[in-house]
């Protein structure tokens, strides 16, 4: 995607970072590469852990190996180019680079929360409803929905990256952050951002609340069935099963209603750099942290696997 350069004399934006210590920022530097390595690795475990066992066939694994490769490509495409600035103490960005930057971080976004939604209703239709599971979720219809993720994450994408290449900005290229963030730049801005926030706030509040809703009346109905279960011990596995997604959607939309609950005051950006270097960095990291460690069955298979890779070699 290029999008045309607004027409205002400014041309390049430097970003002040996450600190000015310049010994702190040889430091960053390594912590994020290697959390940026750390991520990669995992999430190409999972999914070839996932690819390659028969025993993972479940649906909610091929929403995960989609989840996995969301983050995958949001870390590529937000932490390299946060932490090169680090190590030449260079953070000039052109206004296309950052639309561009922007654009795959709410398309990535919005992908995301459709997908972590659709787990959530999996999870509802295969412990509700466990005897028609394989008809009401069938291939079919778990391709239409992953596909109906990407397509809604396009579609937010455009329409915030559209109404942000409408601003104008003249004098003032200084924007208090590391990452390009829409509201950062909407702040920069000389031109009344009224309705670039609004579009802003009313994505996002549409965003979460039929995310939240959706899952809210999933688990609902999971916590209901589980408990009017005959047999104690019955309960623990379907909690466990739903643990790791829990964890996943707290930390996920979590951090999304601190970012746009955090007042609007100068004193609040390090707030916002905290939040967004969580949002774009760690949660990418924890995702497949929270599915491999708490999930036996892809403990088990991924041990399997190495096991047998081993005893071949």
């Amino acid at each position: 995607m290029d999008l045309l350069r607004p027409p205002n004399n400014v041309t390049e934006f430097a970003f002040l970072g996450l600190m000015q210590n310049p010994h702190l920022q040889k430091i960053l530097f390594i912590v994020f590469l290697f959390i940026f390595l750390f991520t990669v690795l995992a999430i190409l475990l999972i999914v070839i852990t996932i690819s390659l066992s028969p025993t993972l066939s479940a649906h909610i694994y091929f929403f995960l190996i989609y989840l996995a490769l969301t983050d995958a490509f949001h870390t590529s495409a937000v932490t390299p180019k946060m932490i090169i600035p680090l190590l030449y103490q260079k953070r000039i960005t052109s206004w296309s680079d950052s639309l561009n930057q922007i654009f795959l971080a709410h398309f990535l976004g919005g992908s995301d929360i459709i997908v972590l939604t659709v787990m959530a209703y999996d999870r509802y239709v295969g412990i509700y409803k466990p005897l028609h599971y394989t008809t009401i979720m069938s291939q079919k219809l778990c391709s239409l929905l992953v596909g109906a993720s990407y397509s809604w994450g396009t579609v937010c994408s455009l329409t915030l990256t559209h109404f942000l290449s409408e601003l104008s900005f003249r004098g003032n290229n200084i924007i208090n952050n590391f990452v390009c963030e829409q509201a950062a730049f909407v702040d920069v801005s000389c031109s009344d951002p009224y309705i670039s926030q609004e579009i802003i706030l009313v994505s996002a509040m549409f965003n979460e609340i039929s995310s939240l809703m959706i899952i809210l009346t999933s688990y609902i109905f999971i916590f209901i069935t589980v408990l009017n279960m005959p047999s104690t011990g019955g309960h623990h596995k379907p909690f466990s099963t739903c643990a790791s997604h829990l964890t996943a959607i707290t930390i996920f939309h979590g951090t999304i209603l601190f970012l746009y609950c955090v007042p609007d005051s100068r004193s609040s950006w390090l707030m916002v750099k905290v939040a967004s270097f969580f949002y774009t960095v760690v949660i990418p990291m924890l995702n497949p942290v929270i599915y491999s460690l708490r999930n036996k069955e892809v403990k088990e298979t991924a041990r399997k696997l190495v096991n047998t890779k081993l005893l071949c070699q």
